[in-house]
């Protein structure tokens, strides 16, 4: 029997879960388990398909617009395939919510060109399913620098430290304010979900808790610091 079925069933209430976080923090990996263990479909955001990404980070200036507007198409258009009736029939879970997209452009975009990039979003947001839970896992810039380096993922490797501190800055900002779904916010610095079946299992619980508002789960690791999140 996998360890992931072991855990706390999903409330009927969440069918749709996006799991969001700055770099490196392990909403990908964490995503995917997450639908593992709820029977879900899961919803990935294909970075790799981006063809402006690499260059992006080794010329931020002059690639940030199109590497913006292709994320955010392509997260439209994975979302407008999602008609609301349909979210009450398989759960989903994602490792992207649509409204952190402007958390990037207004970071690297200039000033005509997020007025651009505005434009676009706006046509495109226009009846977008929100999702009924949103899990934002923070660590800080120093734990999340470690875990970049060592995932290797060869065009991470060029990112400036200046802008993974804006990044996290930023996502602090962003759901300081955010209230457009629940949220359970967790300190994912020192658990390990992947790796430690107790530290996976609270966070289950922690999501199957959450029906409404702003949470807060900032968990004792099971044993050592947590440094291997994905």
């Amino acid at each position: 029997m996998s360890v992931s079925r072991l855990t706390v069933p999903a409330s009927p209430d969440h069918r749709h879960i996006v799991v969001e976080g700055p770099i490196g923090v392990g909403k990908t990996t964490l995503a995917k388990r997450l639908a593992e263990t709820f029977g879900a479909e899961p919803l990935l955001e294909q970075a790799d398909e981006n063809p402006f990404l690499e260059r992006f980070y080794r010329d931020p200036r002059h690639n940030a617009l199109p590497a913006q507007l292709f994320f955010l198409f392509q997260r439209a258009r994975t979302l407008a395939g999602l008609k609301q009736g349909e979210l009450f029939q398989p759960v989903r879970i994602s490792d992207y919510l649509f409204a952190k997209d402007r958390i990037f452009a207004q970071l690297t975009l200039e000033s005509d060109e997020l007025a651009l990039y505005d434009q676009v979003y706006e046509r495109l947001a226009v009846g977008l399913p929100a999702p009924d839970l949103v899990v934002y896992l923070q660590a800080p810039v120093g734990v999340l620098a470690r875990r970049v380096a060592r995932r290797n993922i060869g065009y991470e490797q060029l990112m400036r430290r200046e802008y993974l501190e804006q990044v996290v800055a930023a996502y602090a900002q962003f759901f300081h304010h955010y209230d457009d779904s629940p949220l359970l916010i967790v300190n994912a610095s020192e658990i390990n979900p992947l790796e430690r079946e107790p530290d996976y299992a609270n966070l289950v619980r922690e999501i199957g808790k959450v029906r409404a508002g702003r949470h807060f789960f900032n968990p004792s690791p099971a044993t050592a610091p947590f440094e291997t999140m994905a």
